[in-house]
């Protein structure tokens, strides 16, 4: 485990340390399930535009015709 000391504004700080109090976690555990998240996002957000850029229309066009035109269920409809 490693130390980290990082300089936060008051607000925040005081924010961070009631929402913990409400979740009944440390502002250390609270802290780090947050920056746990944001790496989360980031890195989904990251294999999600490299997955995007190798995506071929054409080869999508080409499954979705596959696809037979039919009602939907009854349970599916809106």
């Amino acid at each position: 485990m490693s130390t980290l000391s990082v300089r936060l504004p008051e607000s925040l700080h005081k924010k961070a340390k009631e929402l913990a109090a409400q979740e009944n976690i440390s502002v250390n555990q609270f802290i780090t399930t947050a920056l746990a998240e944001k790496i989360s996002a980031l890195i989904t957000e990251d294999y999600l535009e490299n997955r995007a850029a190798r995506g071929s229309r054409e080869k999508f066009k080409k499954a979705l015709s596959k696809v037979k035109a039919v009602e939907p269920a009854e349970e599916d409809r809106l």
